[in-house]
């Protein structure tokens, strides 16, 4: 009897791509994928992150990059089982390139590849001194010479940006820049990590005393150093902030805390940048080849301009510059916008016994902790997860292994059953006057996110204050100015205010150019973030990936770096093997580098 396993089909379907791939036959490859069809490239084929769609995209692109690509040896993972189920039929696969090795998966419909993930795992050469290539560390024998490992470690410090020149310099020194620049070091690749805070982890600490992560500990590991399993499921902020100092220190990054960058600028002709910082009192000239702006997604505040600003009695702050509400006792508070932070501070101020209204401008979507934990993120990030084999490396893949033109069809069932289940509870809050929608599409949080970056709130218990009128709301009418002693809004209505915050989120990352660099610099960059779905506030045309995040971008040596923690580990590895590469020498042709749509 012939063998039909899904591990079988997997190898016969690997065996004729890699051979293929190997001879250059590009039509044969294509022949192997259905009409509808999606190969995501992260780095290994197209030195980018890049998803084809569609047979010609996937011909276009091998006909561009196989002649210097090289792939070959595709064989399937045979530590991880290969399955069959509704009509699709899944596995791994390891394959290499002439500069890496590579990973993937593949998911085959009626024989033919559906969906193909490839990704860069190691350069040839450079791989990380882990397992059988770690360090010493103790140098054994004898030599009258020898320095210890901290003398080594404390010179370095101190040269490097004085005496000898990093190759990066990472703007920003949250989660994001201190992740990659862990992946860096491990690398080798010189780096500085620019922080204006006085220590590693302060813009956490500096954030309204309530603020907790809302995404649960299985999903926010960084590099290297997962967690302990004792770590809380949600992390509140000062402990966040305590282990990305811990992490600076044990994975030895040479971290320049109480830095400010005053200016940046490229030179086209010697291709290295000019970093001008302020650090210990003193003016500080950098010259890396490679700069990165990891200031966050959350990191340039947005704050409205309204009338009568300049009049108002009281105090106005952005949600970021919020201290929390131990002052704001028996005031009365309004709080502009109803996401994530908006619910926090609100609910922080009840609890501290302030008077607190939430103007709602538009809709929202909601989903509560637990249903979310359960349905939309339990059978990859969760302690049954776990508990069933489940590793991070291999979640964050399954996650990336679907593209972005189609993970909305595989996230609004998720959402269907979340409906359904806090039916009672979506009934109350909406009778309590709260605009709540499930994105344009019915695909909630996770989409929205991707599209706009903005338009949730992961409920851990301010909606039921908002339901019960503990939270004042007034929805469905924007601000139309400031008086004297409040807040008056377009229908009318005048509240009262001793604080007015502005939880109105936070602009696109390239911002930031146009402060460090110039207005140039991010125009020729275009918007981060966002796909191009043409939904509200992600206009098209369609991306297919977040526009200029942990890739090329049409400023030569200038890259963006952010996202939450899941995001920040995860590429990470992708936007560190390009910079290796290019300090390496490797070759590195880009492949359908990012095009600049919009402004930011």
């Amino acid at each position: 009897m012939l063998d039909d396993s899904p591990g079988t089909r997997i190898d016969t379907v690997l065996t004729k791509l890699g051979t293929a791939l190997e001879k250059g036959d590009v039509d044969a490859v294509v022949n192997l994928f259905q009409a509808d069809c999606y190969w995501r490239d992260l780095v290994a084929f197209t030195w980018n992150i890049r998803t084809m769609e569609g047979q010609g995209q996937i011909h276009d692109m091998l006909s561009k990059q196989l002649s210097s690509i090289r792939p070959g040896r595709f064989r399937r993972d045979e530590t991880e089982t290969a399955t069959h189920d509704d009509g699709l039929t899944q596995g791994w696969f390891e394959f290499e390139t002439a500069a890496a090795r590579g990973y993937g998966h593949i998911r085959l419909k009626n024989g033919l590849i559906w969906t193909l993930l490839t990704t860069i795992s190691e350069l040839k050469g450079h791989e990380e001194p882990k397992g059988s290539m770690r360090p010493r560390g103790a140098e054994h024998g004898h030599d009258r010479a020898r320095r210890t490992w901290k003398e080594k470690r404390e010179q370095e410090a101190a040269e490097l940006g004085y005496k000898t020149q990093p190759y990066v310099v990472i703007l920003g020194g949250g989660q994001g820049g201190i992740a990659l620049g862990a992946r860096l070091r491990q690398l080798g690749v010189p780096t500085i990590i620019v922080e204006k805070n006085e220590r590693a982890g302060d813009s956490w600490r500096n954030r309204y005393k309530s603020l907790c992560l809302h995404d649960p500990v299985w999903y926010d590991h960084l590099p290297y150093i997962p967690f302990p399993e004792n770590w809380p499921v949600f992390a509140p902020k000062d402990k966040i902030g305590d282990w990305l100092e811990m992490y600076t220190k044990v994975m030895e990054l040479n971290y320049w805390s109480s830095t400010t960058c005053k200016s940046a600028s490229y030179d086209e002709k010697t291709k290295e940048w000019t970093v001008t910082v302020e650090r210990n009192g003193e003016t500080v000239v950098l010259k890396p080849k490679q700069l990165i702006l990891a200031t966050g997604m959350s990191g340039k505040a947005n704050i409205p301009v309204f009338k009568g600003q300049d009049i108002f009695k009281g105090e106005q702050q952005h949600s970021s510059q919020h201290p929390g509400p131990d002052a704001y006792k028996d005031k009365k508070v309004v709080v502009i916008g109803s996401n994530n932070s908006a619910h926090d501070i609100c609910a922080a101020l009840w609890e501290a016994g302030a008077d607190v209204t939430m103007v709602q401008r538009s809709s929202t979507h909601i989903v509560r902790s637990e249903t979310l934990m359960e349905y939309g993120l339990g059978d990859l990030y969760s302690e049954r997860a776990t508990a069933a084999g489940m590793t991070t490396r291999k979640a964050d893949l399954i996650f990336a292994s679907v593209p972005y033109r189609i993970l909305h069809e595989f996230q609004i069932p998720v959402y269907e059953k979340m409906k359904a289940t806090d039916a009672d509870f979506y009934e109350r809050l909406e009778k309590a006057g709260f605009m709540h929608d499930w994105g344009v599409d019915g695909s909630g949080l996770f989409m929205k996110y991707l599209r706009r970056g903005s338009g949730y709130y992961i409920d851990v218990g301010a909606c039921d204050l908002v339901i019960d009128g503990s939270i004042k709301l007034k929805s469905g009418s924007d601000v139309d100015q400031l008086t004297e002693t409040g807040v008056r809004l377009k229908d009318g209505t005048e509240l009262p205010a001793d604080l007015v915050i502005y939880a109105t989120g936070f602009g696109s990352m390239n911002g930031w150019a146009a402060d460090l660099i110039s207005r140039d610099v991010a125009d020729k960059v275009g918007k981060c973030w966002g796909l191009g779905s043409d939904t509200p506030k992600d206009p098209g045309p369609w991306e297919g990936e977040l526009r200029n995040m942990w890739k090329p971008t049409q400023q030569e040596a200038l890259w963006f770096h952010g996202g939450n923690l899941h995001q920040s580990r995860h590429y990470s590895l992708y936007l560190a093997l390009q910079l290796k590469a290019r300090q390496a020498g490797i070759d590195t042709p880009v492949y359908g580098l990012q095009e600049r749509h919009h402004l930011s």
